[in-house]
């Protein structure tokens, strides 16, 4: 008995991975197509699909939102019931079905050819009434079903969400869309946190530790104190940063500390960085440099210290 289950599951994804590798290879102009269909959209994409390729439908839609295509899943069968308002002129439709041939897609298709809405077909037989019916057609390659009866939808599934993924990526690419665009639709959790920018968690105005070059340092104790994030940065009368007081600072200048000025103790041209870096990266800079805290300045402008950066504001929020 040992292993029997393991052989199942590398024969199941053996059969899959084939079928994916058939799909990556027949693909041809009708990708392209499909691609251009959708990047002329002017409205919005609208997916749907009966049963497990609703499931798929719903999944390629959310992947499309997240990416910066306009989408949402409407199911056929409530189309027929009203929902065949939500599609509108400027809009495509994405309909799913493996067999090309769901009796419950009928009313959403003859809707898009009643009002030319372009509709893209995804099945498996090209001489279907769906396919036959769109627009722009991609047909599924003949591969098995991974269950090996042929009845359960498995290997055509995982096809037909693999190809929706490649839409999805192709339009995302040509749109140029950045980590950036991406943090604007996954603002919470661990997804959010490790594409918050370094201004979303940083320290600015009156918390930041500040004194300048000439200050003495029985008042810059003080500013460490009071600011509580065990350094201050030093500056200019201009406001310029020219260095960071840090605890080993201090250790290194114990004798006579009192009598000294922040510019005497001070490590010059401390690690910076810009406010609209991630502040994964920060961590980075951190860890690697074996520091707690960064200043924040423009990189592109005057060295003045807009913001400070603490290890404990990045792990707050599930990030180091």
């Amino acid at each position: 008995m040992s292993g029997q289950f393991q052989d199942i599951a590398r024969r199941v994804i053996r059969v899959e991975a084939n079928a994916l590798n058939l799909l990556a290879d027949g693909l041809d102009d009708s990708f392209d197509r499909a691609v251009e269909t959708l990047l002329n959209a002017t409205g919005r994409v609208i997916i749907s699909g009966m049963g497990k390729s609703g499931h798929i439908a719903r999944k390629i839609a959310a992947t499309f939102a997240s990416t910066g295509t306009p989408a949402h899943f409407v199911h056929p069968a409530e189309a027929s019931h009203g929902d065949l308002g939500m599609m509108a002129q400027g809009d495509v439709a994405l309909v799913l079905s493996n067999s090309g041939e769901t009796p419950e897609l009928a009313d959403l298709v003859a809707y898009t050819r009643r009002f030319a809405i372009p509709l893209i077909g995804v099945a498996s037989r090209p001489g279907s009434t769906l396919l036959k019916q769109s627009d722009v057609a991609l047909v599924l390659p003949p591969a098995e079903e991974a269950c090996g009866s042929g009845i359960v939808p498995t290997t055509s599934t995982t096809m037909t969400l693999a190809l929706g993924d490649a839409l999805a990526v192709a339009l995302m690419e040509h749109r140029a869309f950045t980590p950036e665009n991406f943090r604007e639709f996954h603002p919470g959790g661990k997804l959010g946190a490790r594409l918050s920018k370094v201004r979303d968690l940083m320290h600015s105005g009156d918390a930041l530790p500040l004194v300048v070059k000439t200050t003495q340092m029985g008042d810059a104790l003080i500013e460490i104190s009071q600011k509580g994030f065990g350094v201050v940065g030093v500056t200019q009368p201009d406001g310029t940063l020219l260095g960071i007081i840090t605890d080993g600072d201090l250790r290194r200048h114990m004798e006579g500390l009192l009598n000294l000025s922040a510019a005497d103790v001070m490590t010059v041209d401390p690690t910076t960085i810009g406010p609209d870096a991630l502040a994964e990266e920060a961590v980075a800079i951190m860890n690697k440099r074996k520091i707690t805290c960064l200043f924040v300045v423009d990189p592109q402008g005057p060295r003045t210290a807009q913001g400070l950066l603490h290890i404990h504001d990045c792990l707050r929020v599930g990030l180091g």
